[in-house]
């Protein structure tokens, strides 16, 4: 296999991830937000447009949340938010 060819099908590998997210990104942008999101059910159509390339390019991750038992976004858990927890015995 030559270089060319090689990166003939990166691209059509890259289509192909791109289509899908396509494909994907336009019922999930019109209701699947929605269950994602109880917040982004009221989105505009503005809104919904400036998520949908994000969506094209995330839509493994997207799935993933959709098929997610919960309808609200996960707590966000880093360090900041750790260290706001007020410990035991101890000051804040």
């Amino acid at each position: 296999m030559n270089i060319q060819e090689l990166v003939e099908w990166k691209v059509l590998i890259a289509g192909l991830y791109l289509a899908i997210g396509v494909l994907f990104a336009i019922p999930f942008v019109l209701k699947g937000v929605s269950r994602v999101d109880p917040v982004a059910a009221e989105g505009t159509k503005g809104f919904r447009a400036l998520i949908f390339p994000g969506v094209v390019v995330l839509w493994p991750l997207m799935l993933v949340r959709l098929m997610g038992d919960s309808s609200e976004p996960p707590e966000e858990r880093n360090a900041h938010r750790r260290a706001a927890v007020p410990r035991e015995g101890g000051e804040a």
